[in-house]
């Protein structure tokens, strides 16, 4: 019977050859390559190569440079990890210690990791928190380049994520706004610097939807990977940026390595993880 079905469903040779293909393009140090390399690198011929290329193109996992015509990943391939979830190592870890930093600053915060052009809720102890001013927040997107959170993240991820994600933007995916700032290279550059520099980002008003809400976010990193961000979030009248700063900084890197901590061993052992190459 199992010889039967060997036969009947045979290997798909074209879906082999476009996995090749990205996983050559995943080994190469630059993050990017042309077709001829990937040919060499796959041992496919070129045409191959190209036709392939344009194929995975189509479906929104890898993108062309027009400026000097090479091809690199784009974020839509950590879809393909979905299925595997890591939800273990937030709901018992990272909960649990989001609720020791709600018991020093009251105020709620929120485990975000990225979704593409924007950074999704995966925990909030927005339904805990006595100061809170919203409860369902789990699996809500924030704006990369318009909230804490989405700059904690995009600041300290890899050069080659950081164009990937603003490439998404500049073709408005995250809508008019976020558009302008990803093609305005200073502002990007500035962002990321001052973002590393302090090694927290904030947020006061800068998102429409939230004009009244501020925030403040840390980068959650596990040895060179960027696993998300941990953020407070705080009533603008309520708190000046400066008191924000002296409140929240130390609790919420102090909670931040302690995620990492926890989240790295078993991150680390999982070959199907995704990456920020």
């Amino acid at each position: 019977m199992a010889l039967e079905r060997d036969a009947i469903y045979a290997n798909v040779r074209g879906l082999t050859r476009g996995l090749d293909v990205l996983r050559a393009l995943n080994r190469m140090e630059s993050g990017r390559a042309t077709a001829q390399q990937l040919a060499q690198e796959t041992g496919l011929h070129r045409t191959t190569v190209r036709r392939l290329l344009e194929t995975l193109m189509a479906q929104g996992f890898v993108r062309r440079s027009e400026s000097d015509d090479t091809f690199r990943l784009t974020l839509q391939v950590r879809a393909l990890s979905e299925g595997f979830t890591d939800d273990e190592w937030i709901s018992t870890t990272a909960a649990p210690l989001m609720g020791e930093l709600l018991q020093q600053v009251v105020w709620p915060s929120d485990l975000t990791t990225p979704d593409g052009d924007a950074m999704i809720i995966r925990e909030t102890t927005h339904r805990f928190s006595p100061l809170s001013f919203h409860r369902a927040m789990v699996g809500r997107r924030l704006p990369m380049l318009l909230t804490a959170s989405g700059r904690a993240y995009f600041a300290n991820c890899t050069e080659a994520e950081q164009e990937s994600i603003a490439a998404m933007l500049r073709a408005g995916a995250g809508g008019e706004r976020q558009a302008a700032l990803a093609a305005d290279a200073t502002y990007i550059r500035n962002l990321v610097g001052r973002v590393r520099e302090d090694g927290f980002s904030t947020n006061h008003g800068d998102w429409d939807e939230q004009r009244n809400i501020s925030a403040l976010a840390v980068p959650v990193c596990a040895g060179p990977r960027v696993l998300g961000s941990l953020n407070v979030v705080y009533l603008s009248r309520a708190i000046k940026p400066e008191e924000a700063q002296t409140k929240f900084v130390e609790p919420l890197n102090r909670i931040a390595r302690k995620i990492a901590s926890s989240a790295n061993p078993p991150l680390d052992e999982n070959p199907s993880a995704p990456t920020t190459a």
